[in-house]
């Protein structure tokens, strides 16, 4: 399981994301639509269209992940 540190925060992302976004898509989103630092140790949730998706955007201090379910 991976757990994130405590008191980190967590931004939903309102609206519809194209999911076929990967990672690089992901951060830019970050920066230019939340106007916030995907290396800050935020943790950014997306959903897809239908709502079946859900990607989420982390980094963890080493390295950039993306999950999804």
């Amino acid at each position: 399981m991976i757990a994130a540190p405590p008191g980190v925060r967590v931004y939903l992302a309102c609206g519809a994301t194209d999911m076929r976004r990967g990672m690089a898509g992901l951060a830019m989103q970050v920066q230019q639509i939340l106007s916030q630092d995907p290396f800050g140790g935020g943790v950014f949730a997306f959903r897809g269209k239908r709502g079946c998706l859900i990607k989420v955007l982390w980094h963890d201090g080493i390295g950039l992940w993306v999950l999804w379910s």
